[in-house]
């Protein structure tokens, strides 16, 4: 093309409405600057560090989320580069920054992560999300989006709240509309990530920004750790003094000498420096009188009778229905807990009195057992 002329190919994309990606890059690499760019990349590597710890707890294995990648596009473009099926989370900041961010994973990812939630090793997950799949991926990103806001809320040193997030499955390979916070031809911040679950897992995430809301992360990161100027000295102040007549002339304020600690004390004179002495001290026994214990017989306190407990999956529950059976951890006929404000103090057998439960106490818990089970 000449410096004023356009050639018939670019005259033709521009009557299609399309630009090609080569052409849209010089414009849009000045979109931010460099300094904003490290500096989205910092917001990013801190957010998803926080992300990932969270994520390790949720799966029992070891999640590594590193090295941001930045760079602006479009969704138009994005579509291109990755023509597959993306996990789209959707999530809309409620205080602290505005707008809204996407979170993109490949679907393949999010069912792994999903059957690890679901109590599976993770290694054979289900070609096809179904709906309960889809709600554990849910759960995943709302903790790990939660984990993302305490980030942000620590770097900006300002609160970040976020709505729940939406989650949908979308081919980009189509032509579904995404959000509605973008269009496919708006230009936008894009981070990606390496992801590594332990033995399952490498592949690539992205976090898709605004460039409104890119530019808010980073004016609060650099406001944040923005110098505090130094405070300048103030100007000595001569106090006045008390003054017998007006005519009398003011005069320079001098503070009174500080008194000596003690008769004998000077500066040129040795302070003796001796250990202090204490009188030992003998352990007391307080018994307690009725009147005391009185003060607090009206105090209310909550018993509870526990039968057992058990463990159970996110799986398991998910699958309990009217008619499930839930075995709990005692025997049959095995004394049940008797708990006051949460503490074990005996244990006893269940009992009907007319047509209620009752508990027939057959034991008090020692004091080294209640010891125990405090936390």
């Amino acid at each position: 093309m000449s410096d004023s002329f356009l050639s018939q190919e670019e005259i033709d994309a521009l009557l299609r409405n399309e630009t090609s990606t080569t052409t849209m890059a010089p414009a849009s690499a000045h979109l931010l600057s460099d300094v904003e760019i490290d500096a989205l990349g910092e917001i990013g590597n801190i957010s998803m560090g926080s992300a990932a710890t969270t994520m390790s707890v949720l799966l029992s294995r070891k999640v590594e989320i590193t090295t941001p990648r930045v760079s602006i596009g479009r969704l138009v473009e994005m579509r291109k580069e990755y023509p597959m099926p993306y996990i789209i989370v959707e999530v809309r900041f409620t205080e602290g920054v505005s707008g809204t961010n996407l979170l993109a994973m490949k679907e393949k990812d999010a069912a792994i992560i999903a059957d690890l939630m679901m109590g599976n090793d993770g290694s054979n997950p289900p070609e096809n999300m179904s709906e309960l799949y889809m709600s554990a991926v849910a759960e995943a990103m709302n903790q790990m989006m939660g984990a993302t806001a305490t980030s942000l809320s620590s770097i900006f040193k300002n609160r970040v709240d976020l709505a729940p997030p939406k989650v949908r499955l979308i081919d980009l390979a189509g032509n579904d509309n995404i959000t509605d916070s973008l269009n496919d031809v708006d230009p936008l911040a894009r981070i990606a990530f390496r992801m590594v679950v332990e033995g399952l897992i490498d592949s690539e995430i992205m976090l898709i920004l605004p460039l409104s809301v890119a530019r808010d992360m980073v004016d609060g990161l650099l406001h944040s750790t923005a110098p505090t100027p130094m405070p300048q000295p103030a100007k000595p102040v001569t106090a006045p003094s008390m003054a017998t007549a007006p005519a009398a002339t003011q005069q320079p304020y001098v503070a009174p000498p500080t008194p000596a600690r003690g008769p004998a004390a000077t500066m040129d004179q040795n302070v003796m420096v001796q250990p202090a002495q204490f009188a030992p001290l003998k352990q007391t026994v307080l018994n307690a009188s009725d009147s005391n214990i009185g003060m607090i017989m009206d105090v209310p306190l909550q018993v509870t009778v526990e039968l057992g407990r058990t463990r159970k999956l996110i799986r398991e529950i998910l699958e309990l229905a009217p008619g499930s059976v839930v075995e709990l951890d005692k025997l049959a006929g095995e004394p049940v807990d008797i708990l006051v404000n949460g503490k074990i103090v005996a244990k006893g057998e269940v009992v009907v009195i007319d047509e209620n439960f009752g508990v027939r106490i057959t034991g008090i818990v020692s004091m080294q057992e209640r010891a125990s089970t405090l936390q």
